[in-house]
């Protein structure tokens, strides 16, 4: 059974997130976070003096091209696919009712 973490402490974190546990739901969520705990204290022990912090894990730094607004002459290719087209803009149906009913 748990030795570092409670039921009365599971209890308490489960009403903080506002989560009902059952009495057969306690005892397996408890030892679950007892578990987890435990390698948390195990990466405690691990001597990180001499190892440098890593921010990335790979040598890509900065891969996104110029911000250039540019359309590509696609305008004029999606309006040719487009069924109603009126001054340079598409045609679609009304969505939103404005009407009172």
């Amino acid at each position: 059974m748990s030795e570092k973490i409670s039921k009365d402490t599971v209890s308490h974190v489960a009403s903080l997130a506002k989560l009902e546990l059952t009495d057969e739901q306690l005892p397996y969520f408890t030892d679950q976070l007892d578990n987890i705990m435990g390698i948390f204290d195990s990466l405690n022990e691990v001597d990180t003096n001499d190892i440098e912090p890593t921010f990335s894990v790979t040598d890509q730094i900065n891969v996104m091209r110029e911000d250039v607004a540019d359309n590509w002459g696609e305008r004029d290719q999606l309006l040719k696919n487009a069924p109603d087209v009126a001054d340079g803009l598409i045609r679609t149906p009304t969505i939103i009712d404005e009407s009172e009913d």
